[in-house]
């Protein structure tokens, strides 16, 4: 049986687990929901930058992401600016984007990655 190791966790949730060679992220939403789409993903984008290398990975290594926004009309094309300068040439992960309703109506955006664990 192989080791799963549980990072940063509580009574409901880790905020990364890693098995098999693969890290999962648990959804990753704003600390400072005053911001709009951009300063949002950016603080969104650094947060799962910070969780995938503590667990031994980078946004290079990312397998699969959903993308969740409030408005994804209004919202898209600046989120896409916004995580095409963050991924710059490191990779191409797959990617789904779609529309939520968050319960607090000041969040934009969450974000969840799958992805390989660096060699």
């Amino acid at each position: 049986m192989t080791t799963i190791e549980r990072i940063d966790s509580n009574a409901r949730l880790s905020r990364a687990v890693v098995h098999n060679g693969t890290v999962y992220l648990a959804g990753v939403t704003a600390s400072d929901c005053t911001q709009d789409i951009e300063g949002q993903t950016r603080q969104v984008l650094a947060t799962i930058q910070e969780r995938l290398v503590r667990a031994g990975s980078d946004k290079g290594n990312a397998l699969s992401v959903q993308i969740w926004l409030a408005d994804i009309v209004r919202d898209f094309d600046a989120m896409n600016a916004v995580w095409a300068e963050w991924l710059g040439a490191d990779g191409r992960p797959a990617r789904a984007t779609c529309q939520v309703a968050f319960d607090d109506p000041d969040l934009l955006i969450e974000v969840i990655v799958t992805a390989a664990v660096s060699n």
